[in-house]
């Protein structure tokens, strides 16, 4: 006979959680584990509503595991440290992003990328060190081990800084890796959605020329009066994509629907590099030419490690960069998530975890 959720740990814990593939979140009792030697626990405050978490609810990957409670752009504030925990105590400001734990012994963990450590233990619904699936932050207390937690600068707000723990940092840290982040570089961002306004963001702060490349006209005074982006390219529009090639240092590419690559790839200088950070269901076609006639890469990222995720909330810190969010109550998660698939959204939903969960037990 299987314990129950509830009694599996000794920490009492409330969350929402998807049941199937369905993707409705409800009311769900669990419990966490006992705050270990070198584990942080916090009580959440706030929780953003990442697209991943749409694409997990509802199995769209394939790998979900029920009852599954999502979030991994968590924020809130120390309850209780382990004994042996040197970074943090009772009160700080503190987050957890996309993943809670990895092997910390391959070459990919020695080298601060725990992120692509093949054993990576991500934040939810992925099997945890004990055996014990990982819940997310839709949930009103948090636990891992100090490692994974980051901390939030005391200037930053905790709802807008939420997002940054994921649509952040996978946008950081490509720039960073690719040279993407010099001043008077010319940089493209595609898309301007949860990921797209936070690269144009961090381009400003890095003194770059940055440039949205978007299907919708609509957004183009959004981009250029409200995020400070230089300009804006409708993708759709051969003659303004023939006047802007060959002009980019590189292109941050945050779409996740199908899109044609070559237009992307003559916007760029030579040498130039396309950095792919969406996730496209289908394999997206890459035409050759283009690419050898320019010695011009294609090139991938996912999130980052821990030691650059604190550089990022940091740098964020310096430079006052949030995300554009729109706080909702939890028990408004499910019309959020239909709202997220229509991409009705400016630009991130984050869930007010700490004022309006214990009214849904």
């Amino acid at each position: 006979m299987s314990t129950s959720p509830e009694e599996q740990f000794p920490q009492k814990a409330f969350g929402w959680a998807a049941n199937d593939a369905s993707g409705h979140l409800s009311p769900f009792k669990f419990s966490r584990r006992a705050t270990g030697e070198e584990d942080v626990t916090f009580k959440v405050l706030y929780c953003g509503i990442c697209h991943s978490d749409l694409h997990s609810i509802k199995n769209e990957w394939g790998n979900a595991v029920y009852p599954m409670i999502p979030g991994h752009e968590i924020v809130g504030l120390v309850t209780e440290v382990g004994n042996k925990v040197t970074k943090y105590k009772v009160g700080d400001k503190v987050g957890v992003g996309c993943m809670v734990g990895a092997c910390h012994s391959c070459d990919n963990c020695k080298s601060d990328l725990e992120n692509y450590c093949p054993r990576v233990i991500f934040t939810y619904g992925f099997k945890d060190v004990d055996g014990s699936v990982t819940k997310g932050g839709y949930s009103d207390v948090m636990v891992a081990n100090e490692r994974y937690v980051v901390r939030i600068p005391e200037n930053l707000p905790l709802d807008a800084a939420a997002p940054l723990l994921c649509a952040g940092i996978t946008v950081y840290s490509p720039m960073k890796y690719y040279g993407l982040c010099e001043p008077g570089m010319h940089i493209g961002v595609v898309g301007l959605g949860g990921l797209g306004h936070v690269a144009v963001k961090f381009g400003k702060a890095f003194g770059m020329k940055v440039t949205v490349i978007s299907t919708s006209p609509a957004k183009e005074k959004e981009a250029i009066e409200h995020l400070g982006a230089d300009s804006f390219l409708v993708s759709r529009n051969p003659e303004q994509m023939k006047a802007a090639m060959g002009s980019m240092d590189g292109i941050i590419d945050t779409v996740s629907a199908n899109h044609p690559l070559l237009p992307l790839l003559g916007l760029l200088k030579t040498q130039g590099k396309l950095c792919m950070v969406g996730l496209p269901e289908k394999p997206l076609e890459l035409p050759a030419f283009p690419l050898l006639g320019g010695r011009k890469t294609v090139a991938g990222s996912m999130i980052g490690g821990m030691k650059e995720t604190q550089e990022m909330i940091d740098f964020a810190g310096k430079h006052n960069i949030t995300a554009d969010i729109e706080v909702v109550p939890m028990d408004y998660v499910n019309t959020a998530m239909e709202r997220l698939a229509k991409a009705d959204v400016r630009y991130r939903f984050v869930l007010d975890i700490a004022n309006t969960l214990p009214k849904t037990a």
